[in-house]
């Protein structure tokens, strides 16, 4: 196992792994550390804890220090600057005629390096842009282009439920999402519906998947044939979290269905079956064994 802690440089950023060395590191502590981008100061979101080798995607790199002082003061320090980059940035965009959205301006520790992070629709030749920020800040210039997703991760707001962001809120990484999810659960294939203020699937898809995975494999999809305590019938609706599910019988196909729990149904066939279908069975009994003949004399 190795010891780690995590750190983040953002609110709303990844939580990365470093190894804390001999510092007594407390979660809420601020720690210099050093990055691919240069020196960098963030806050321990978990204190020192062991995590398996196979965690660690590469070596780890070594807490520099505790942030003392000083340390804060020029973080905060590069925040209210980030503010006034970005502005300014947005005006040289404007200039330049370029199809992009600036979304966020990033300071290092030392400031050695500005980073600018951007939305766009296709590639960007951003090369003068760049010569002209250079001119401005007098430090090394990195454009990055982000996704939508990322967007929203930095930006934040509400989603349909009234809650803020997933992502912005507390997701560290963002899971895959796909179709196939929505469609286990039975919602609405609306792109509206099951889309968030980013435009792609709802991350909150995810959470719930396994369970109904795993729900799916035992209840008889709608529209399946069922052998329940009052005999056959179709399956006219299904609630996969409570288990219930209705059946109209076919000794009596005029009369309203009968409700019935998944556990008094066997499922025969048909229906719209998914990869997690219960597989059908056959109710019959198995025929008795027969006798063999008595033999004469």
């Amino acid at each position: 196992m190795s010891r780690v802690i995590d750190v983040r440089f953002r609110p709303q950023g990844k939580v990365y792994y470093f190894d804390p060395g001999a510092f007594d590191i407390v979660k809420g502590d601020f720690v210099v550390v050093q990055t691919a981008r240069g020196d960098e100061c963030g806050e321990v979101s978990q204190g020192p804890h062991d995590v398996p080798p196979q965690a660690l995607a590469k070596a780890l790199r070594p807490v520099l220090r505790i942030a003392d002082g000083a340390d804060i003061r020029r973080m905060q320090k590069n925040r209210e600057d980030e503010q006034r980059a970005f502005k300014e940035c947005e005006e040289r965009i404007r200039r330049h005629d370029l199809d992009m959205k600036l979304v966020d301006v990033e300071y290092t520790l030392d400031r050695n390096k500005i980073l600018f992070y951007f939305t766009a629709d296709g590639r960007i030749d951003f090369r003068d842009l760049v010569k002209d920020l250079a001119g401005v800040f007098h430090t090394r210039i990195e454009l990055r282009q982000i996704g939508v997703r990322d967007e929203s991760k930095l930006l934040g707001g509400l989603g349909i439920c009234g809650q803020p962001f997933c992502c912005n809120r507390f997701l560290s990484d963002f899971q895959p999402v796909s179709i196939k999810m929505a469609k286990e659960q039975g919602l609405s294939l609306n792109p509206a519906k099951i889309s968030g203020s980013c435009g792609r699937l709802m991350c909150c898809l995810a959470y719930e998947e396994d369970a109904y995975e795993y729900l799916n494999s035992l209840t008889p999809p709608q529209g399946g044939i069922v052998e329940t305590p009052e005999g056959q019938g179709y399956v006219s609706e299904v609630n996969v979290l409570s288990g219930n599910i209705k059946v109209r019988l076919d000794k009596n196909p005029d009369a309203p269905p009968k409700l019935f729990k998944r556990e008094e149904c066997v499922y025969l066939r048909g229906g719209k079956r998914t990869k997690n279908s219960p597989k059908p069975r056959d109710p019959s009994p198995a025929p008795a064994p027969q006798k063999a003949p008595k033999q004469k004399g």
